[in-house]
């Protein structure tokens, strides 16, 4: 899967709030249609950011877990 990505933040070692906030804020300066990739590791993660794509305008295209972290890229509603 080829994906056209506008930004990429790192968000390893942040625990829960802060992956989901910083992402906000990140997605917050994109345009509609942008991709932003992030990589965390707190476990939580998983389950806020597709809470939070379920109920925004935004989505998670790909998700990829790893042995040392999670891999989202989400495109901007």
């Amino acid at each position: 899967m080829d994906i056209q990505v506008v930004q990429e933040i790192d968000l390893r070692g942040l625990e829960c709030p802060m992956p989901l906030l910083k992402t906000k804020l990140a997605l917050n300066a994109l345009g509609p249609g942008d991709v932003l990739k992030v990589a965390a590791t707190d476990p939580a993660s998983e389950k806020d950011f597709y809470l939070f794509a379920n109920q925004s305008s935004n989505r998670i295209i790909n998700f990829q877990r790893e042995k040392e972290a999670y891999f989202y890229w989400i495109e901007k509603g």
